[in-house]
Formats: structure tokens, C-alpha cells, sequence
């Protein structure tokens, strides 16, 4: 989208002629912007609107020209005709208003520390301001009628100017911080790749561990677990959620969820409603729907890692980094397997485990079926299987890439372009090493819509550094704990494959 830009000086006279300088050469406004003479070139020799706070049109630019000292124009107010143009008259005869500002559509610009250069631009119009953004763009001349004219117009507009006068103190404050605000670049705001001063504290912490000092320490905020470390800053709580994504691949499809407590619960509807087909006088069926409830307990699980000492103190500002890496990677393979074969009791319930998802025969104990597979993908609701993906270990991708169907094609297909991903059957498969491999009685491939697998995060992450115990080795030993939580929320959403012949 195009935007307006408005930048300023000027003079006018009693029968509504105005002259003045537009644009100064040769000094920047006060945002530090300075316009070429060249950007104007498609401006002159052509008319413009004249504006009051670019808001209103009370006249015309009749003459526009560039020289020397700066973008020159020459109009007329329409007194005659429009009420507004005759009070800006008013307004500058009493030093109200004193400066022009020029509105514009920027094309191309040169940026620097200290602003910006405009070399191309579309002059779209030239206010009557207050406040100009540059500080030489004034009005330069306002001729005077004889005086008995003056006495008798002042006369024939002194109800309009006394209602001007009472507003015009509020009206000039006003004009003054908007056109400051609309005249400024944008603003520098602390950039959000700035620490805040508890994460300053906590990478402190985990260089130093308990000696840190007791200033950095206050920053934090203490654990109310057994271990009593600290609670790690929101935000690396959640960039270390970010960095599971790339250790645990089901993250990638299913639905994650952050919480603050707990535990979780979902409504889930145990049945369907009866709708019928009914004639005008026939009275509805009562549909009997029941709801249950899925809870979803975020559980406990910890880790600790060992850092070495020279990497902690060396690494120039990112031990944060190292430490949170670190402990996403370990905690994303126990989570990773969790996801797929977790009990349920004291960690998340695995797709495994779900004994709600239907199964379905391979009809050979060892050799994978391509026609089985085309069965249990489409035999699944359109809904469903046109958002499924498939889930397999590399090994089984690897025997999956060699199936034929019926025709002699390859039922996997490579990604064609970069960025896009391997197919089976034209959904795209994710790869998770804690799928079972193609044996006997197994389960290797999963294939559904995993939004249904609902993985509910808890923020809070505790660390306790502790420096003491490997510190003949020159180490440090972090633990951590966390709270994760994972359960199949729909299993009508899910098939797997079972091999087996019965």
C-alpha cells in the first residue's frame, strides 16, 4: 500500500494569493530527510491541490517550479467560494499558520543514519500548516488590500474569526503534535532480540551456578519443586518448545497446546444427533447426544546434561543456547517415544497404545502390502484422510519406497520441489524413529489426521545448575524438569497397520 508522506514554508495575501517555498534545498527536515531537486521534475508546469493540514482543499497551485533555493509555488485561496479558505486566510494573518508542507508519494529513497534521500517521488499536493516538517518551507508573501476593503471584510468575517480565535490555542497544540507525529520516521523501538534483565540473570546462572550474585539471583524466580532451581525466562521456556519440533516430529502434525495448570479437560461427544427427514405436520425425534470428557494431565519428566566448563564460559553469549539445546534434544527423544508408545500412566499416552484406533490386517506377517495400505487410507471418512499424513520409521520408509501398486508405479513419491515432502499415496509422510520396524505382530505404519493427538505443553521449566559434582572433570551438571502432556483425542481420526494375517 502506498503512503503519503508530508513535509514543509510559505505567504499569502488578502485577496487570497499565496506564494511561497514548498521545499528548501541543500538542509534536511526535521526528521533528518532531505529531497533532491530532480524527485520534483514531474511536478512542474503542472496545477495542485491547495490544502489546509492536508485535510481540506481551500485553493489551487497554479504554478510550480524548481530553482536554486527550492521547490517554489504560487496559488490562490478561493475566498469567494469555500468558508474553509477564508479562515486559513484569517489564520495566517495572524501567524497561526506560517509554514507549507508538501504531500507526497515516495518511489525511491536512500537510507542513511541520518534519514532518508528521496530522489523519486509524486507530488500529490501542498498544505497550509502550523508546524512544517522542515523548518525553511514557509509563506513568503500575503498582499494587502487598501484599507478601507480590509476593514470592511474584516467586518463582514468577525463571527467566523472570533470562533476561530477561542479554538485557536487548543487547535495550534493540537496541529503541532500531529504534525510532529506525522512527520517523523518511524520510531526505534528496544529491539526484541534485546535480553530482558532475567534472562541476563539466568545465563549468569547457568555460568556460575549458586555464585552468581545475589543481585542476578533476585532476578529470578525460584522453583516450587523438590530440586528448588530456578524457573527459566518465558521466552527461553518458549524457544525451547520451538527446538523439541525439530527432535520430536510428531510435534510437527499434531495439536499443541500451552497451559498453566496441571492438567486439561476436552468435551467429547459419545454420540451423533438423529436428524430425519419430516413432513410439515410431523413431529422431530429427540436426539439423545451424550458427552464425555478427555483429561489430558501434564506430567513430570527430568533430565540433566553435562556441560563442559570452558564451553559454558566461552561461548561469547549463547550458553543459554547451548544448555537449551541440549536439553530439547534429550528431552525430545523421551518424549518423542512417549508420543508413540506411552503408557499413559505417569507420562502421555502413546498412538500405540490407543486401543480405540482401528487396526488393520497386513495380511502377511513380514511383507509390507501396498494394496492394504491404499484400503486403509481410503477407507477412512474424505474429511479425515484429506488432512492425514503418514507415520514410519526409516526403515520402514525404506521398504515403503520399493511398493508398486496394481499398475507397476511406485505408490512413494519424492518431494518435486525443495521444501516440499515426500508423498505416499499423495499424503506426506513424517518420519519418527520410534515407530516399530516391519516385523511380526507389529504395528509400523500409522496413517490419520493428527490434530487429534492433542500434545498440551506446560511452560514452567525448572533448572538447578549444579557445579560441584563433576567439577574434578572440569563440567558443569544441569537438571531440568518439565511438565508434558500427550493423548489421542479422536481415534476415528487414526488407522494402523497390524502385521499379522489374523
Amino acid at each position: 500500500m502506498e503512503q503519503m508522506v508530508f513535509k514543509a514554508a510559505f505567504a499569502v495575501d488578502d485577496s487570497g494569493a499565496v506564494e511561497g517555498t514548498a521545499w528548501p534545498f541543500g538542509s534536511p527536515d526535521r526528521t533528518g530527510d532531505t529531497i533532491v531537486p530532480e524527485a520534483f521534475a514531474s511536478a512542474v508546469g503542472h496545477t495542485l491541490p491547495m490544502m489546509t493540514r492536508h485535510s481540506e482543499s481551500v485553493g489551487v497551485w497554479d504554478s510550480i517550479t524548481v530553482d536554486a533555493e527550492g521547490l517554489k509555488v504560487k496559488g490562490r485561496l478561493l475566498i469567494d467560494d469555500v468558508p474553509d479558505a477564508r479562515i486559513t486566510r484569517a489564520l495566517v494573518r495572524e501567524g497561526a499558520m506560517t509554514g507549507l508542507s508538501v504531500g507526497f508519494i515516495p518511489k525511491k529513497a536512500i537510507r542513511s543514519k541520518s534519514g532518508r534521500t528521496f530522489t523519486d517521488l509524486e507530488l500529490v499536493e501542498v498544505s497550509i500548516v502550523a508546524v512544517p516538517a522542515h523548518a525553511g518551507a514557509r509563506v513568503t508573501n500575503i498582499k494587502e488590500l487598501p484599507m478601507g476593503e480590509a476593514a470592511t471584510e474584516n467586518k463582514e468575517f468577525e463571527a467566523e474569526l472570533k470562533a476561530a480565535n477561542d479554538s485557536i490555542e487548543a487547535l495550534t497544540k493540537r496541529l503541532d503534535e500531529a504534525e510532529t507525529k506525522l512527520n517523523r520516521p518511524a520510531v526505534q523501538t528496544k529491539s526484541d532480540d534485546e535480553p530482558s534483565e532475567e534472562r541476563k540473570a539466568f545465563t549468569t546462572y547457568l555460568r556460575r551456578g549458586d555464585k552468581a550474585s545475589e543481585e542476578e539471583l533476585k532476578a529470578l524466580v525460584v522453583a516450587n519443586d523438590e530440586q528448588a532451581g530456578y524457573l527459566a525466562p518465558p521466552e527461553m521456556a518458549t524457544e525451547f518448545i520451538r527446538d523439541l519440533v525439530e527432535f520430536s516430529p510428531i510435534r510437527s502434525v499434531a495439536s499443541v497446546r500451552s497451559i498453566g495448570a496441571m492438567s486439561v479437560k476436552y468435551p467429547r461427544r459419545t454420540g451423533i444427533t438423529n436428524a430425519n427427514w419430516e413432513g410439515e405436520t410431523e413431529e422431530s425425534e429427540e436426539s439423545n447426544v451424550t458427552f464425555g470428557q478427555v483429561e489430558i494431565p501434564a506430567n513430570r519428566i527430568s533430565t540433566y546434561v553435562d556441560i563442559s566448563n570452558e564451553l559454558l564460559s566461552d561461548s561469547a553469549g549463547s550458553a543459554e543456547q547451548e544448555v537449551r539445546l541440549a536439553l530439547s534434544e534429550d528431552f525430545a527423544q523421551k518424549e518423542g517415544l512417549a508420543f508413540v508408545e506411552g503408557s499413559g500412566v505417569k507420562q502421555p499416552e502413546g498412538l500405540l497404545t490407543n486401543a480405540e484406533i482401528e487396526a488393520y490386517l497386513n495380511g502377511h506377517a513380514t511383507t509390507l502390502s501396498a494394496d492394504k495400505l491404499i484400503t486403509m487410507m481410503y477407507d477412512m471418512p474424505a474429511t479425515y484422510r484429506n488432512n492425514g499424513s503418514w507415520l514410519m520409521n526409516g526403515t520402514t520408509l525404506g521398504v515403503v519406497r520399493t511398493l508398486k501398486d496394481t499398475n507397476g508405479a511406485y505408490i512413494w513419491q519424492p518431494g518435486l520441489q525443495a521444501g516440499q515432502p515426500s508423498t505416499l499415496l499423495g499424503r506426506p509422510v513424517v518420519e519418527a524413529v520410534d515407530m516399530p520396524n516391519v516385523a511380526s505382530g507389529e504395528f509400523p505404519i500409522i496413517y490419520g489426521d493428527f490434530s487429534a493427538y492433542r500434545i498440551v505443553d506446560r511452560l514452567a521449566m525448572s533448572i538447578l545448575v549444579d557445579p560441584y559434582t563433576l567439577a574434578k572433570k572440569n563440567m558443569t551438571r544441569i537438571h531440568a524438569n518439565r511438565r508434558v502432556g500427550g493423548k489421542v483425542i479422536q481415534a476415528a481420526r487414526f488407522r494402523k497397520l497390524k502385521m499379522a494375517t489374523s
